[in-house]
């Protein structure tokens, strides 16, 4: 019996979990002893701990029953199909997905920084091996990565993902130190974009953090909330929205979404209460502003139709669905598992269908199926 039942679900967010040598595995040779160690810190013994484990269980059916059955509760490395992608295909059948997005967790971190020729390459073995990963089954459509580092770097980047087979492109919500990615030197980047079919990504983590360090300083002990791929606290939580606002307001209000009718975009594990204000304040900002910068006059649409047009957004299960659909509408919000990362719980379906009681119907196929299906355009095979 699988977890979904009796309706199609698409899943907007999950993880591969990475191992040491595994990106390392699909970069050139020259770039491949100049990537950074994977470091995961005390985590690496659960990582070293469920390789073992899924060792074990491919020839012990009673192991691979165990893994099954704790689906939902074993996270992280643990998990099914974490880094398998024999398992995460069974991970599919058992969670009744019919489509799923797949994220790296920690392989950024290995070439992030300021060495170009180590960025480049590790984007290159990352991409090779997200496209990898997914490329057994159709369901696992690969999120490829690329940085805001020059026009022709951040387009090349995008093009050879996409020839790959990539089915979305991750982009940092941080524009960095060069240009604005809406300035129309990276026009070509939104245009290979939309003339491919292929959406953008934005996803918690890509801004850096919004909450400066000082407020950690307070002589207060604070651990994790959960230990998960993204280190979150409270006071995180509460600015976690501040970068996505900043990047997808900069997209709608300098008409980039105007001169791309089909680019598609989805914001990722960054909640989704904000939308509520962000949208009606984008309408004020260019009613008001409009008087004295002309590009926002010149915008023949109203804001927030870009929004509702081509954005979507997966709230946090903790929040209120139904009352987001009410104040929204139901065009703009999806439904992830962050599997199998812990952020996402033991119950996300639960946990959604319970914020909703009381929506229409139609409403929630909008949210677990239909807006999936528009942002993922031809990209999607459907189930």
């Amino acid at each position: 019996m699988a977890y979904v039942e009796g309706r199609i679900v698409y899943d907007a967010d999950s993880h591969v979990m990475e191992l040491p040598d595994w990106l390392e595995s699909y970069a050139d040779p020259d770039i491949r002893d100049r990537l950074k160690p994977l470091y995961l810190g005390g985590a690496g013994a659960l990582a070293d701990q469920a390789v073992a484990e899924a060792s074990a269980r491919r020839d012990d059916p009673e192991r691979a029953e165990e893994a099954e059955r704790n689906l939902l509760i074993a996270k992280g490395w643990s998990g099914l199909g974490a880094f398998d992608p024999s398992e995460r295909s069974r991970a599919l059948d058992l969670l009744g997905f019919g489509s799923q997005l797949v994220f790296s967790t920690f392989a950024a971190t290995q070439f992030a920084g300021d060495d170009p020729e180590v960025v480049q390459g590790g984007l290159t073995a990352l991409n090779r091996a997200m496209t990898d990963f997914c490329g057994g089954d159709h369901r696992l459509i690969a999120v490829a990565q690329a940085f805001w580092n020059g026009p022709e770097s951040t387009l090349a980047t995008v093009v050879e993902a996409l020839d790959l087979g990539a089915g979305a492109l991750l982009f940092p919500s941080h524009p960095g130190d060069g240009i604005s990615p809406t300035h129309p030197e990276y026009d070509p980047v939104w245009s290979v974009l939309e003339e491919r079919g292929v959406p953008f990504m934005i996803h918690i983590g890509g801004g850096g953090r919004s909450l400066k360090p000082a407020f950690h300083d307070n002589d207060r002990l604070v651990s994790d909330f959960l230990g998960g791929g993204e280190n979150v606290r409270g006071k995180d939580y509460m600015v976690i929205h501040q970068q996505p606002e900043q990047f997808l307001a900069a997209l709608v209000l300098d008409g980039v979404l105007e001169a791309h009718p089909g680019l598609r975009g989805g914001c990722i594990e960054q909640g989704a209460m904000w939308v509520v204000p962000w949208i009606r304040r984008l309408d004020i900002c260019q009613s008001t502003f409009g008087r004295t910068e002309p590009t926002l006059a010149e915008l023949p649409e109203k804001a927030s139709d870009y929004v509702h047009r081509q954005l979507f957004f997966t709230p946090f299960p903790t929040e209120p669905v139904g009352w987001l659909i009410d104040e929204c509408g139901d065009d703009l919000f999806l439904f992830s598992s962050d599997y199998p990362h812990p952020e996402g719980g033991k119950d996300p379906l639960g946990r959604f269908q319970k914020s909703m009681e009381g929506t229409p119907e139609g409403a929630r196929d909008r949210f677990y199926l239909d807006n999936y299906a528009e942002m993922m355009g031809p990209v999607l095979t459907p189930a």
